[in-house]
């Protein structure tokens, strides 16, 4: 979007410790413009919540006004799928999810999201909160110019403080458990042993 003229200003924005920013540079030597890291090194002592996060990106929108935010679909260490549906909601905003492709249409967007049935298009004006599909985008490869460039571009540093957030947990983990482990195969010896074994020992019949 940025390189056919639709985007003015690509900023990418990262919650976490210092380590992040490392992630911020990556990001700008792909092509972003600026970055802007919410430092949680404080609160290394617990997890963030989505909620936590959705707030923060919500202070941050706020701040910068942009057109469009995009968004991973979930997390990769919990498998949380709700940072992006929380924001749209707080931002009073509307939302795509799984998105494969995007277009905008001058003031409205159309986003492509796979579902089990196929492909869906949705539309929707702008402003707007989309979460992105692996098959969104093939990341760029970060040439070595790119990677000296992106060491002078800003990187603006605050913290969930400075933005107003409180990001106390108030999830608790009661408890964590494995599935039963899963029984064996059974080989028999007649198809009248299968259905007698699916009839009356596993009560699928």
């Amino acid at each position: 979007m940025k390189e056919a003229k639709i985007a003015d200003e690509v900023v990418v924005v990262s919650v976490g410790p210092k380590q992040s920013a490392e992630t911020l540079r990556t990001a700008l030597a792909m092509g972003a413009d600026r970055g802007i890291h919410i430092l949680t090194d404080a609160r290394t002592d617990q997890e963030i919540s989505p909620l936590a996060v959705a707030k923060i990106l919500e202070q941050v929108v706020k701040k910068e006004t942009p057109d469009m935010v995009i968004v991973g679909k979930q997390a990769i260490d919990d498998d949380s799928n709700c940072t992006g549906q929380m924001l749209s909601y707080l931002l009073d905003w509307p939302q795509h999810t799984y998105a494969s492709e995007i277009v905008v249409d001058g003031t409205n967007v159309v986003v492509t999201r796979e579902i089990d049935g196929g492909l869906q298009k949705l539309t929707s004006p702008l402003p707007a909160v989309v979460t992105a599909d692996l098959r969104l985008n093939e990341p760029r490869y970060a040439t070595l110019p790119n990677i000296m460039k992106a060491k002078k571009k800003k990187i603006e540093t605050m913290t969930p403080d400075d933005l107003g957030v409180n990001i106390d947990n108030n999830l608790k983990i009661i408890n964590v458990a494995d599935p039963p482990v899963r029984a064996g195969g059974v080989k028999v010896e007649s198809v009248d042993e299968l259905i007698e074994k699916l009839k009356n020992e596993a009560g699928v019949l």
